[in-house]
């Protein structure tokens, strides 16, 4: 005789008792890796399934790869919270998720006060197979023509409006967090091609200098 399939149901939520905390679709979680040296997974849950008796509780999700997982590896514009949403999807048993965390936006990542450990962002779709990106291109800044990294601070051209790193135009973080009016060699006045600087003030409405600050 043969054995009865096994029913599975969809669960809309589900507690998981060993953090406490109640998971849905559409949520972000922390997964415990196989190789404890190493940080979480990143994963977001597409369903949530259960046994006949509400048991043995597994979760679909969708892999999030850290840009070190990645067939080019980790660039120089990467972020340290950086994540890519991959085409990499798995089975897990729910006992395997340590926590639960944001993945951001880029652009609403880089409008936090501040960000803590549970904080992630994308900017890219990533194809595991192949290694590609989507989209292939972002913008870029800078004399190094770079995409924009926000663990990295940048200062603001008042002329033409891009944004430099400090280093780049030879000037020190400390330096350039102190800068009131900063202009590239391009749009130096008068082609004097030198930074302009004042006592920053003590209003922070009268500051000039828009800062890409870094965050941790």
């Amino acid at each position: 005789m043969a054995k009865p399939k096994l029913v599975r149901r969809a669960l809309d939520s589900y507690t998981v008792k060993h953090i406490g905390k109640v998971i849905c679709r559409g949520d972000c979680v922390l997964m415990r890796p196989s190789d404890s040296s190493k940080p979480s997974y990143v994963a977001r849950l597409e369903q949530i399934e259960a046994d006949g008796r509400g048991e043995n509780v597994r979760v679909q999700v969708r892999w999030y790869y850290r840009p070190e997982e990645s067939i080019g590896g980790r660039r120089q514009f990467h972020g340290s919270k950086e994540v890519f949403l991959s085409d990499h999807f798995d089975i897990q048993s729910a006992d395997t998720i340590e926590g639960k965390c944001t993945v951001h936006s880029f652009k609403s990542y880089t409008k936090l006060d501040a960000v803590g450990n549970e904080d992630y962002f994308c900017r890219f779709e990533y194809n595991s197979s192949t290694g590609a990106f989507n989209p292939d291109r972002v913008a870029v800044y800078c004399k190094c023509e770079m995409p924009y990294n926000p663990d990295d601070l940048m200062i603001q051209c008042e002329g033409c409006s891009d944004w430099f790193h400090p280093t780049c135009i030879e000037v020190n973080p400390e330096e350039a967090e102190r800068l009131d009016h900063f202009y590239c060699l391009d749009c130096s006045p008068e082609n004097k091609k030198k930074l302009q600087s004042s006592r920053v003030s003590t209003r922070e409405t009268d500051v000039k200098v828009d800062t890409k600050r870094r965050r941790r």
